[in-house]
């Protein structure tokens, strides 16, 4: 229901006040001006820009709102970040169903199989704290029209109302339960697929870790991660210096909604964003893992500068530990783990912060001997494939990578 509250809020905003939408819109737009930058070759910049602003001017509204009384201000966001839910499809059978509190939401072609269907598993992005099945509707269809297969949505429940680590668990049981009942969905237990973007594709990675020792299970195919992020050990990587200021995801939004994630205060921002927060012992450990030095020469020619040397700091390590957690951060896992682990399809972006996690994790496969198609998208940006499916709305860059990414599926 607090969704109908909040859209309730908006309207009667916009209704009782015009001024207040405009003016809030255009303080958006001024601070995406003087903020961000669109660095050449970013598709779309202006339409970037128009959205970007867009999303500001929600944040600000949630702030307001939050202070008023009506809703908490991520309320505000999950209801704008939904979108504009699609037509009913005459070509897909969409069934809703809870499995433990989750809603799952599975989508399988019309047309009778001639022969089993691959099963896919979509975790959604969002920070893990918004973003919905709903918000991700156009990808799955498209992906099950596509490939003919049967696509899993997992609306596992957001933190901070669902505490962290309860994400990881529903997105366990949803996985578990298709996986027991594939015969019912004519699902071949030989092609089962678990993706993801963003924070989904994070999900995607550690279930899949998991899943290494249930010998009582089918074994997964492949692992399609989209622009995963993957660490939360190093915030300087090239990725996150060369893109600390482009849309939709700014280098100090990813540790602010870390904060939001773990139902903690922001604080110790810019110590983290130096890597105060890790031990000098595990800055050792990692660094075989997690290092500039994995980054490929071509990628550092934006602008990377190698960090100085900085200080450990106790407090700033007990506020954010958890993201040092191999749930966390899953690029984090030892090598008898991630040797077991199938093949693999990595999407990154050249304007993402987070474009070097799956950097580092590509190589991290590949030297332990797992198969990786990887796909490079020169003109994405983090978040582009929430407005798939939108026509003349979307971005070319994200069609062309749930294109690549269906080939990919197909070719399974």
């Amino acid at each position: 229901m607090a969704f109908i509250y909040t859209g309730l809020a908006i309207i009667g905003m916009a209704f009782f006040s015009p001024v207040i939408i405009p003016a809030l819109f255009l303080a958006g737009l001024l601070y995406d001006f003087f903020n961000s930058k669109m660095p050449p070759g970013i598709d779309q910049p202006l339409k970037l820009r128009f959205y970007h602003s867009v999303m500001i001017t929600t944040m600000i509204s949630g702030k307001i709102l939050e202070k008023l009384g009506v809703c908490g201000d991520l309320t505000v966001l999950r209801f704008v970040l939904d979108g504009i839910p699609p037509c009913r499809d005459s070509k897909l059978l969409i069934k809703d169903l809870k499995v433990d509190g989750v809603p799952l939401r599975i989508y399988q072609p019309k047309w009778p199989p001639t022969g089993k269907r691959r099963g896919i598993l979509y975790f959604h992005g969002g920070a893990g704290t918004f973003g919905s099945i709903r918000a991700f509707e156009r990808i799955c269809r498209y992906i099950a029209k596509k490939c003919n297969s049967v696509v899993v949505s997992v609306g596992y429940r957001l933190a901070p109302e669902h505490p962290y680590p309860g994400q990881y668990f529903d997105c366990l049981n949803a996985t578990l339960y298709f996986m027991r009942n594939l015969e019912e969905y004519h699902v071949d237990p030989a092609l089962i697929i678990i993706s993801g973007d963003s924070c989904g594709a994070n999900f995607a990675t550690v279930i899949c870790q998991i899943l290494v020792n249930k010998r009582d299970l089918p074994k997964i195919r492949a692992q399609v991660l989209l622009y995963p992020g993957l660490q939360g050990l190093d915030f300087h990587l090239p990725s996150y210096q060369q893109n600390a200021r482009i849309p939709m995801l700014y280098r100090k939004l990813v540790i602010y909604f870390c904060f939001r994630y773990l139902n903690r205060k922001p604080s110790f921002l810019e110590d983290i964003l130096q890597n105060c927060h890790v031990p000098e012992i595990m800055k050792l450990k990692y660094k075989k893992w997690i290092s500039a030095d994995n980054i490929p020469d071509e990628f550092k020619i934006r602008g990377y500068i190698p960090q100085k040397s900085t200080s450990y700091k106790h407090e700033v390590h007990e506020a954010v530990k958890e993201l040092l957690a191999i749930t966390f951060s899953p690029l984090l896992a030892e090598d008898s783990i991630i040797c077991q682990l199938p093949e693999s399809y990595i999407v990154t972006c050249e304007f993402d912060v987070l474009r070097d996690d799956g950097l580092l994790y590509k190589k991290r496969l590949e030297d332990n001997g797992i198969q990786v198609t990887w796909y490079h998208s020169e003109s994405g940006f983090h978040g582009i494939l929430a407005f798939f499916g939108y026509g003349i709305f979307s971005f070319l860059s994200g069609k062309k990578i749930i294109d690549n990414t269906v080939n990919y599926i197909n070719s399974l």
